[in-house]
């Protein structure tokens, strides 16, 4: 095992590493011709990953993995994956594909665990590497993630590329409009009829998602697509309708 990003001085926390800054984990998996590579932020809560290759594998591509080995193993409760609306739609067609099912909650991982026991879930998370394993932690553990990620690396004798490509991640374009009336996003008829407009235009391969910030005056426009030019495309155009009928 080769460790780097681990000599903290007290102000380096995040620093040009770790699940933000997949670079220096990318080079040093490739360098030593590693299986792959583990990457935590700084309270090591989330969890992303790098393949032998050097290609990222995201909290959408762990917590599909991982509940394929949770349901060989008849630990998966419920045959459900709890994840939030920023899921990938590849994550949810997969899922689908697979037999499982989703839930989808609001963004933010205490969301996701409020759902999990609600109704008894084992297995939830978030894209950006915030996983929970209900029967081993109530909050994401990162370095549980990883050797639980391990594990079935281990145990299948496949490769993580090989195990990830369970799902393909469909090209996501998220844009921020600053300075517009939040509280209006959700009943401007404007809006509504471009958004519809879009959702026409994807059909079942693509996805539309509005969403206020919590802290800030903006609206995050995202769009998935099979087609990322078209993502970007229609990304821009409801951004610019969230810029005239809300700002």
């Amino acid at each position: 095992m080769v460790t780097i990003g681990a000599r903290p001085d007290g102000l380096n926390i995040n620093d040009g590493c770790g699940s933000t800054h997949l670079g220096l984990l990318r080079a040093a998996v490739v360098e030593h011709g590693a299986d792959l590579g583990i990457a935590h932020d700084g309270d090591a809560d989330r969890c992303l990953a790098v393949d032998a290759a050097g290609n990222e594998v995201d909290g959408d591509q762990i917590l599909a993995v991982l509940a394929l080995a949770m349901r060989e193993a008849g630990t998966l409760r419920g045959d459900t994956v709890v994840a939030t609306v920023m899921s990938n739609l590849g994550f949810k067609l997969a899922m689908e594909r697979e037999g499982l099912n989703l839930v989808q909650t609001a963004v933010g991982d205490r969301y996701v665990l409020e759902s999990m026991k609600e109704h008894g879930y084992a297995l939830g998370g978030e894209q950006s590497g915030h996983v929970i394993v209900l029967d081993h932690a109530t909050t994401g553990d990162g370095t549980l993630t990883g050797l639980m990620l391990a594990a079935r690396v281990a145990a299948t004798g496949k490769s993580l590329a090989d195990l990830a490509g369970v799902m393909e991640r469909l090209p996501q374009v998220l844009i921020n409009v600053k300075d517009v009336d939040k509280s209006r996003v959700t009943t401007s008829a404007e809006l509504a009829t471009a958004v519809a407009e879009a959702e026409r235009e994807l059909g079942t391969t693509g996805r539309v998602l509005l969403r206020s910030s919590g802290t800030e005056p903006l609206v995050r426009v995202m769009v998935e697509a099979a087609d990322i030019e078209q993502a970007r495309s229609v990304a821009q155009r409801l951004a610019d309708v969230v810029k005239s009928a809300l700002g």
